[in-house]
């Protein structure tokens, strides 16, 4: 006589799951204010310092080139070293040198702190979370990472509201004094509330990382869906970091608004779209990859391509209502990308390597995108930053392509088992 099966109990975050959600919430949140920041104030930062668009690009993209260059190693220290200490120190240091950005006055000055200081520390912030997360909410994965990804959402936006407002009353400086401040404290109360764990990977202490990378790398290059990803999360990056950098400065200048109106406006729509599509995102692709797991992968490339419209509509409409409607559509298909970035690589991925691929998908994907400020503050003068803005709609349907083709090509060979 046959018996049926038993029923699968969804694991539900209880505890210290929830606490630790709750803290890596916050700590994403402020990692994404800190780097908004800036954006936000460079109209301030630009008027009181004398500094050129170009050089104000170039301090944006050091942040992003920063990063690339060192997320892959933190991806491999995620892998060799205890996650919870990991995260703590990476958020106390970035946050020190987001405090200490307030004192800068030069391009240099900038450059380290701002771009090489705070994207260093904050490079070691993702993987780690990230692979964190996606051990302790295995039965809903996609969900748990997505709740963490709406932090982005809620840290830019409340960043363009709140250091637009300090910025316009107190100056810029204390914009990043404020948060500086706040993501200290969160690092001490951190270290004191998550117990520290123990490395996932057991590696051969003798083994250089570079070799550790290299044989990573190697691992994950045999696989066509891997690469496709990656080039798509590049071009995503590419769009995202350049409408971050300029799109309050698009605002002020088209429009004539306020530093505050314009960093409001800027950041409160789209991102208000994108925590509502990656909310629906997570859900349709976790009721869909249950018979199909390419599913999550069909999921990114309809939102890049669905999205490329609305990039152009932003900047070429001529009402600031139009605008607002366009930066929110534009929202709602990014969310759909966004909320299966890490589970789409964790279906083609070893467990025993997600933080260290991850590591390296970050990497390229942000060298790909870090050019974006730079080129638009150069091409700012001639060009315009509304053409500039609207070209930027090819690079997301370039991304859907290479998804799309991943999905449909690669993803059955590529596939890792289920756990």
């Amino acid at each position: 006589m046959m018996t049926e099966p038993a029923p699968v109990v969804t694991q539900k975050p209880t505890g210290f799951r929830w606490e630790l959600l709750t803290l890596l919430w916050l700590a994403f949140f402020l990692n994404q204010a800190d780097r908004q920041i800036f954006s936000v104030v460079l109209p301030l930062i630009r008027q009181d310092l004398g500094l050129t668009d170009a050089e104000l690009g170039l301090i944006a993209s050091a942040l992003v080139w920063t990063y690339g260059l060192l997320v892959p190693i933190a991806g491999f220290v995620g892998d060799r070293f205890s996650r919870r200490n990991i995260l703590g120190f990476c958020l106390l240091f970035w946050s020190c040198a987001t405090l200490l950005t307030g004192f800068c006055a030069t391009v240099l000055q900038f450059i380290l702190l701002r771009g090489i200081a705070t994207g260093g520390g904050e490079a070691f912030y993702a993987p780690s979370a990230n692979a964190l997360l996606g051990e302790k909410y295995r039965e809903s994965r996609s969900f748990a990472l997505s709740i963490h990804q709406t932090a982005v959402y809620f840290g830019i936006i409340l960043s363009g509201i709140i250091a637009g407002y300090i910025g316009e009353q107190y100056g810029w400086q204390k914009a990043f004094y404020l948060f500086g401040g706040l993501g200290i404290l969160l690092a001490v109360v951190f270290f004191i509330r998550i117990p520290k764990d123990t490395p996932v990977l057991k590696t051969d202490p003798q083994k250089p990382l570079l070799a550790e990378i290299g044989e990573t790398a190697r691992i994950v290059i045999r696989k066509p869906t891997v690469i496709m990803l990656t080039l798509g999360f590049g071009c995503m990056v590419f769009v995202n970091v350049g409408y971050l950098t300029w799109m309050p400065s698009f605002l002020v200048d088209k429009f004539g608004m306020s530093l505050t109106d314009a960093g409001f406006s800027a950041l409160f729509y789209h991102h208000l779209g994108a925590f509502l599509g990656v909310l629906s995102g997570a859900r349709i692709s976790d009721h869909f990859a249950k018979t199909n797991p390419r599913s999550r992968l069909v999921v990114q490339a309809l939102g890049l391509l669905l999205g490329a419209p609305f990039i152009y509509w932003i900047s070429m409409s001529q009402t600031q209502t139009m605008t607002y409607v366009a930066l929110f559509l534009f929202g709602i298909f990014r969310g759909w990308y966004d909320s299966n970035i890490v589970a789409s690589l964790y279906e083609v991925v070893s467990p025993k390597i997600r933080s260290s691929a991850y590591g390296l998908m970050l990497a390229c994907a942000f060298l790909i995108g870090a050019s974006a400020p730079y080129l638009l503050g150069v091409l700012k003068p001639t060009l315009g930053l509304t053409l500039g803005l609207a070209s930027l709609s090819g690079v997301y349907v370039l991304g859907s392509l290479f998804i799309g083709s991943g999905a449909l090509w690669f993803f059955d060979r590529d596939r890792e088992p289920i756990e």
